[in-house]
């Protein structure tokens, strides 16, 4: 109104304009406070990794992006897919819901540390032997769960072996062939 009054609509649109200028923007250079990185003793394939990592870190996160160690793989970083099983202690557990801190005075145990420097482990040569693979993204994580299954004695059936193989997703299907790899590779070491 030109008469200089108040009007309902003239305080709505006021009160969210200073509603929308006056909330504090975050600005795009502003980081989340850092989080103090702690020193990590951990023994991985029999070597001692001392690492500075955040408290935070993923065992999957300190092998794959501090210790360098590529071979276990990030799927899903959920627990939901297997890629990232390594051993801990010889058990197989899914590294990306593992706090690395909580690995210190543990033996971990990756692909990498499974075969010797000249030879395949038993269970990587049947995946060659069997075309266990075929993009090769699961592999890693699927040898790892094999080579436990075989140590904890749930090879015993094909149905056994599926069901024990359950955790860890190849998306390619190759699920025959990497049981016929498993049941090869247990009656090598039976």
């Amino acid at each position: 109104m030109a008469d200089g009054s108040v009007t309902r609509r003239g305080v709505m649109v006021g009160a969210a304009g200073g509603v929308v200028f006056s909330t504090p923007r975050a600005r795009a250079d502003e980081n989340p406070p850092a989080t103090d990185a702690i020193a990590v003793k951990l023994r991985v394939n029999g070597e001692a990794l001392h690492l500075e990592i955040d408290p935070r870190t993923s065992l999957l996160d300190a092998l794959r992006e501090t210790a360098g160690l590529t071979g276990t793989k990030k799927g899903c970083d959920r627990g939901a897919c297997g890629a990232c099983t390594v051993h801990l202690d010889d058990r197989r557990i899914v590294s990306c819901l593992t706090l690395a801190a909580r690995c210190e005075g543990k033996h971990i145990r990756t692909i990498e540390g499974l075969s010797s420097a000249d030879r395949l482990h038993p269970m990587q040569a049947a995946f060659v032997e069997h075309d266990g693979f075929q993009c090769g993204y699961c592999t890693p994580g699927q040898i790892m769960s094999a080579v436990a299954l075989v140590k904890e004695g749930h090879a015993g059936s094909d149905g056994e072996i599926r069901e024990w193989m359950s955790g860890n997703i190849c998306r390619c299907g190759a699920y025959p062939n990497i049981v016929a790899a498993i049941r090869q590779a247990a009656s090598a070491e039976g």
